[in-house]
């Protein structure tokens, strides 16, 4: 029987009016593009769950390492029965280190796949019994009200996953900028950040050799076929992620593997042989970087842990 979770709607759009706007704009666009928060329908989150176990994904494992020797820490400056919110909802070993040492009054996940929100919710509410779980669809990246009781002071947002390098600098300011309008004063901000390492080990991340992350990207050319009435076929792209060192940005492209049209809700889109589709940006940044950015956005930064080969990074950051 399913778990009473206490939800939340407050999604924008219906996900296929959101998905087609965003297609139709972004293939009619130079370069062609598409926003990754797409990548996240049930199957996309499933691959993006298998990524994280691919022994080229660092992030994953270290975040986590950081998380359990950290978390007692944590748990000491966010204060006694701390709310919990967590920005990207999962029912993974991060966020289960957290409430462990926590014990927090409520935990709040939010997430724009309402299945995936509902089941990761469900098994947090399962395994934790102690625990007011409640779940939230909303897009995160955009204003969005809490309820009641996690607009208590003592309530601490939790973004890991390095997620916060999926916006641009600039974009990167206006979600901090929206997180500090929505946390209440003195409340708490943890997040994960990847940091800026060798070409190589970054590459190797995102071209694991399963096929993982070329899955993960081709799964929102699925999703086009699948939830819109569109031709586009999967198979004539292939994958393509590389470390953009000027920007300092992993990207994520599809290729085009020969001149094709695509149509897509009656509008027809040229793609020529080679031309590229990017549906992702990973910015990876020094710790003295991430911290003035935050500061922009009226965070004041509190304590900063890492693990030994300066891979990753995780920020304890408060509202001002």
């Amino acid at each position: 029987m399913a778990l009473a979770i206490r939800f939340h709607d407050q999604r924008p759009l219906e996900a296929n009016d959101s998905l087609r706007e965003e297609a139709l704009s972004g293939f009619a666009h130079s370069p062609k593009s598409i926003s990754p928060k797409f990548f996240y329908d049930r199957r996309g989150s499933e691959l993006f769950e298998q990524i994280c176990k691919q022994p080229e994904y660092y992030p994953t494992r270290t975040e986590e390492m950081i998380l359990s020797q950290a978390a007692n820490d944590i748990s000491d400056i966010a204060g006694a029965h701390a709310n919990l919110i967590e920005l990207g909802s999962g029912a993974s070993k991060k966020v289960r280190l957290l409430l462990e040492a926590m014990r927090p009054a409520s935990y709040l996940g939010i997430d724009i796949s309402e299945d995936f929100l509902l089941s990761s919710t469900r098994r947090l509410a399962a395994d934790y019994p102690w625990l007011d779980v409640q779940a939230a669809c909303a897009d995160f990246s955009q204003p969005m009200s809490l309820p009641g009781e996690f607009e208590s002071e003592r309530s601490v947002a939790f973004f890991p996953g390095s997620s916060i390098g999926n916006f641009t600098p600039d974009e990167a300011l206006a979600f901090l900028h929206n997180l500090n309008a929505l946390l209440p004063a003195g409340g708490g901000l943890l997040v994960g950040v990847d940091l800026v390492k060798d070409k190589q080990v970054l590459e190797a991340a995102y071209n694991d050799e399963a096929g993982v992350t070329a899955a993960f990207n081709l799964n929102v050319l699925e999703r086009i076929r699948a939830e819109l009435d569109s031709n586009i076929d999967p198979q004539r792209f292939v994958h393509h992620a590389f470390f953009n060192e000027q920007a300092s940005r992993i990207e994520m492209h599809l290729i085009s593997t020969d001149a094709q049209d695509v149509d897509i809700e009656g509008e027809r889109f040229h793609f020529d042989r080679g031309e590229s589709l990017h549906t992702e940006n990973s910015y990876k940044y020094t710790p003295e970087g991430f911290r003035s950015l935050a500061g922009k956005a009226g965070f004041k930064a509190i304590a900063m842990w890492t693990d030994p080969a300066h891979l990753f990074s995780v920020h304890y950051l408060q509202r001002i």
